[in-house]
Formats: structure tokens, sequence, C-alpha cells
């Protein structure tokens, strides 16, 4: 064995000095170097001027992605201080952008309030620029610093007389580190909307000169989260036009304790949807924490002894969580001087005393409110039986479902089922009608194919509670078949097949009964979805014959391809060309050679990449509301190919 291999000594101990640690690993930094670790880099500068205005001296940050896609980020804060370190013995800005875990934010007094903790913010945007530059006014003079890569160009110097004060920083991210630099401005917008919701007052300028005609924003909420509840209401109601507010006026909580502040603003929707937000320190709390969980229980106990001390509520009726918060739009923001995180990420409030002010504060303020106001507080409790009644006859269905077919071991019986049971190597294919169902059963490969048909109307599950779904005699087939159960009763491990393939005709009728089973899948079966097991068959849309010799199309180019190939140069040659009206057209062996050969066959995998976003197209394209689904045919219609006419 060589001793040169296994040598494990002092020298292979590396130091790595200064910014070197960052740049080798970027990832510990900022999550990923991919486009979301880009516009990281343009959140961790604008926190900064955010903390400037926790700490009551900056109203206003102006950002701005230039025409080289560099970003420049502008307050009128303080000013980062530029005198030389008593410690360091160089400028402070020199310190603040070329040293790690050094600012303003370790108790120094700099800051008692900011989302910055670990003084690596400023230092890892230099770390991770090819170049950076810094302007500082004092309110006498503008100083003036520059970086390549992390390394200052030379010394921190004056550049111009000024008389106001603030910081300038213009950065441009290093290609060498991240996959792209051209940053999204949707993106980015969204993020400095919620940071001017959170901080009300704060004036935030948001500008892209990238475009022709340069796009801006301005972004001032004096109402802060109040606005910010409104803001995310008049989105859902744009989409969905039914959408009403059950309490008019926004409710909005505050409370103050040890130098800690939280503050609540919540308004009912005559939708089913919940959303709560939560912040801590201006930063997303995505995995909620004590002071969401101090809100949520709060609001329970509030709701429900309001209807019993008015006997709004009979006895024996019961309300939880999940019944209050129906239809729910809250904002919980919280400040601290002393924030615990869960993780590096800063997805989940730790702190234990949150729970305990966001808790009393909801219950007293909330209960003064309902008091002074008892209208609304009737409109609430009445939303919230509404939602109640409806999960209770969801149980009943659930519980009646389990002594019928769909609750036992039994398969549908127009099921056909493979040979192999082992669900990792088998599919299922459900297809429109019996027609179709039969060319698939008898082309399929028994061995790992299931089919099966579908007949009749399907139900649009998007206009429709769970207790109408349970007992749906279209889509019981499915749920028998599939084997997992749905809703809060889906269970990923009992799924009988690996890939669950829609087999659906190329019309107009096909694309509606897709887009019906996808709506249920959706609402009921998600995880199928986010794990993969979904999939679109792509039919033929025509046959073409010359002699003994036809092929398949899947387009209108692929067919005027295929006819100029079966002509082989010969002009006058006549190609038979026919449209497929529909699967059950097809013989088996066509059905299999072109659809369902592994070989031969086109799958669509159906994703889910944003689930919001997927949210809002089902709820246009399959909810009540036809307004909604007009605007977007006629903004998408263009689009429309292989329409039938």
């Amino acid at each position: 064995m060589s001793a040169n291999n296994n040598t494990y000594d002092e020298n292979q101990i590396q130091v790595l000095e200064g910014l070197e640690a960052v740049r080798k690993r970027p990832g510990m930094y900022i999550g990923s170097t991919s486009i979301r670790g880009l516009h990281h880099l343009v959140y961790e500068i604008v926190d900064n001027s955010i903390d400037e205005a926790l700490a009551g001296y900056c109203t206003e940050i102006e950002v701005t992605i230039n025409e080289d896609n560099s970003v420049t980020v502008k307050d009128n804060g303080r000013g980062i201080p530029h005198g030389i370190h008593p410690k360091m013995g160089i400028s402070t800005i020199d310190v603040i952008f070329t040293v790690l875990h050094a600012g303003g934010k370790f108790g120094g007094g700099g800051y008692k309030v900011s989302g910055g903790l670990h003084g690596v913010g400023a230092s890892v945007v230099n770390a991770l620029s090819k170049r950076l530059e810094v302007k500082v006014s004092d309110g006498e003079r503008v100083w003036y610093q520059s970086y390549k890569r992390g390394v200052p160009d030379g010394k921190v110097h004056e550049i111009a007389k000024t008389d106001r004060t603030g910081t300038e920083i213009t950065f441009w991210a290093d290609d060498e580190i991240f996959e792209e630099t051209v940053y999204d401005y949707s993106v980015l917008l969204k993020r400095l909307r919620e940071q001017a919701f959170l901080n009300g007052g704060v004036r935030i300028i948001f500008t892209d000169m990238r475009k022709e005609t340069p796009e801006k924003e301005v972004l001032h909420y004096e109402g802060g989260i109040k606005n910010f509840v409104s803001y995310i209401f008049s989105e859902k109601h744009s989409k969905k036009s039914d959408l009403e507010a059950v309490n008019e006026d926004v409710i909005y909580v505050s409370g103050k304790k040890d130098g800690s502040m939280a503050e609540v603003a919540m308004q009912w929707t005559t939708g089913y949807d919940e959303i709560i937000e939560s912040f801590a320190n201006n930063i997303s709390t995505t995995e909620g924490g004590t002071h969401e969980t101090g809100f949520k229980s709060a609001l329970t106990k509030v709701l429900v002894d309001y209807a019993k001390k008015y006997k709004l509520m009979k006895q024996e009726d019961e309300l939880t969580g999940d019944d209050v918060r129906e239809g729910l739009i809250a904002i919980i923001s919280v400040k601290l001087e002393e924030p615990q995180f869960e993780g590096q990420t800063k997805t989940k409030l730790g702190n234990s005393e949150m729970r305990a002010l966001v808790e009393n504060m909801v219950k007293e303020k909330l209960t003064d409110f309902l008091e002074e106001n008892p209208i609304v507080g009737k409109a609430i409790l009445e939303k919230a039986m509404f939602a109640a009644k409806a999960r209770i006859a969801a149980r009943k269905a659930r519980e009646t479902s389990r002594k019928t077919p769909l609750g036992s071991s039994s398969l549908p019986g127009k099921l056909t089922d493979c040979i192999v049971k082992d669900p990792t190597k088998t599919e299922i294919y459900i297809v429109e009608g019996d027609s179709a169902g039969g060319s698939a059963k008898n082309g399929r490969d028994s061995k790992y194919q299931a089919i099966l048909p579908l007949w009749g109307k399907m139900l649009n599950v998007e206009k429709a509670r769970a207790d109408k779904v349970y007992g749906n005699d279209k889509l019981t087939p499915v749920i028998q078949a599939l084997g997992t159960g749905i809703g809060e009763n889906f269970t990923l491990e009992k799924l009988r097949y690996d890939k669950i393939i829609v087999m659906a005709d190329a019309d107009v009728d096909g694309a509606h009964i897709q887009t019906l089973l996808l709506t249920f899948f959706f609402r009921f079966m998600t995880p199928l979805i986010q794990t993969g097991h979904i999939y679109l068959a792509k039919p033929p849309l025509y046959k073409l014959s010359r002699g003994k010799k036809s092929r398949v199309a899947f387009s209108d180019e692929e067919r005027d391809q295929i006819s100029e190939e079966l002509k082989d140069g010969d002009l006058g040659a006549k190609v038979d060309i026919s449209r497929y009206k529909g699967l059950g057209e097809m013989n088996p062996e066509e059905l299999w050679e072109t659809t369902m050969d592994p070989k031969n066959r086109i799958l669509l995998k159906v994703t889910m990449e944003d689930a919001e976003r997927a949210n809002d197209i089902f709820s246009v394209l399959m909810g009540d509301e036809v307004e909604p689904r007009r605007v977007f045919i006629e903004e998408n219609a263009q689009y429309v190919q292989n329409l039938d006419i």
C-alpha cells in the first residue's frame, strides 16, 4: 500500500482565508447558484436597507436592474460607517464587505431588530460578484470603494461633496459562480412588494432599465399589512369574481411586550382556501413557527367561545381550527430582538415567547372586536359553521364509503386488471368509453397493463365539496382501481400502479375529459402529480397510406412530412390521409402500435412545478365564473392548434 496516498497530517488541513470559503461553497450561504440564489443577492442588500428602516432612519429605497443586468440598491439611511475600524485597522466599509460575521447586528447598539443575524449578507454578495461598487454619503462627503470578486481595488476614498445621507451599492453577479445572471423582474417585484407591505410607510421604487421603455413600480403602503391582506383578496377576486369578503373591513390587531411586537391582519372570504402568511423581522416563515401556532390556537378559542356565549351554535355542534380558518386571508408579522430560527434557511420561528405574545394579543383584541362588531362576528361564525357542516357531511360520506365497494378491497367491475401485482412495474390506462376500452383491452400487454373505461359525464370537482365526490358513481371506479383513497385519507403507499395514463380522443371532448380528470387528481390526489405518477397518452391524429405502406402522424407538420416521404419523389403519387375521429376507430393492433407500446408511444408526464399557479388555472377553467374563462380564452385563442371545427 502506498504511503503517499494515505498521508493525513497538518499539510492536508486547508485554511480558506477571507471570502475564499464563500466562493468555494456558495450554496452554504445563499442556498444555491441557480436563479434562486441569484435573486438572493438582491434580497441580502435590500434587507440591509430595510433594517435601516426598522431602526427608524430610512424612508426610501431605490432598487434598479441596470441595462447591463447589474443591480443598484440605494437608500436614504444613515450610510455605512466609513471611518477606520478600531480593531481591524481598515475602513469600516472594507470590514463590512470583506470580513464574514462583521456587522451592526450583534448587540453593539446599531440595530435592535433586524432580519440579518449572521453578519454575512454584504460580504457574501461581494464575494459572489465579479464587481461591486459602494458609495456612502455621510451628509458632507461621498465615500467610494470598489471590489473585484471580493478583493478591494484600493483604499476607500472621497469622490464628491453632498448634503444627503445613505448608501448606494451596485453589483454584477459573477457568471463564474451562477448558472444564470439574468434577473426575473416579476420575482423581485413580488419580494419588494412584500417588504413594502411589512414596513408600512417605507417607499420602495423598483425600476427595470433593460426594456426599451423602462418598467417602474412605486411600492408604498401606509396601511401596512392591512393593505397586504386587501391586495391578496383583490388578486383572488380578479381570478374568481364571485369571491366576496365576509368582513368588508380588514381586522387588525397588534401588541407589544418586552421589546417585541406582533401584528395580525385578517379577512374572511366566501372561498374555501386558507391563506396564512407569517413573517419574523420581515423574513417569510414559510414553515410557520411559534407565532403562527399562537395565532391559530387563539383564533379557534375566540370564535368557539364567542359562539357559545351568544348561543350561535348548538351544544352538540363542533368547530375545528380548519372550520374557522376556511376562506381566511391572514398576515402575521412579528418583530423581535433575538429571533431563533430553525435552520439556516430561516423558515420556521422557534421563540417560545412569541407564541404567548401572539396568542394573548389575538385573544384579547379579537374578542373585543367581535363584542363591538356583532354583525361581523355573526357573519364569520356562519361561515365557520357552514364549513363545519360540509366537513361533517364529508366524514359521513367517507364512513358510508367504507361500507360500500369504495371502501372495500373489491375492484370496479369494468376494470380489466393486469397479471403482475408489483405496483412498481404496472400501469393503468383510463380510457373514454367502452369502444376505446375494448380496443385497449384486446391490444394491451396483459402482463403489466390494466384498462379502466369511463362512461357518462364526469363530475367537475372544482364546483363540488368533498361529500359529493365520495358518492359520485363516475369517480368511484377510479378511486377503487387506484387504491390510495382520496383527500385526507390518501395513502401513496397503497397505489396499485406506477403509471396512471389518461388516454382520451384527440379532440375537444377528449381534452375536456382530460381536464376533468386532472382537476380531480389535483384537488383530491395531489401527491400523485407531485410524485410523477400521472401521464397523458398522445394518440395519433392521422393515418397515411400508399399501397401497402401506412404511417401515422401526431401533428399537421408530421402529416405533411410523412406524406412527402411516402410519395418518394413521385409528385403524381396519391397518399390517402384519414383523420382519426377517436380511439374507438382504431383496431387493437393500431392502438397498441401507436399509443400503448412503450417502444413507440408518446407519454406526457403531468408535473406541478407551481401549485399556486396550477390552482388558479383550474379555478379559471373549471370554476363557476364565466367571465374569467372568457378572458382566458380571448387571450390564448391565438395559440390554439389542431382545433376541431
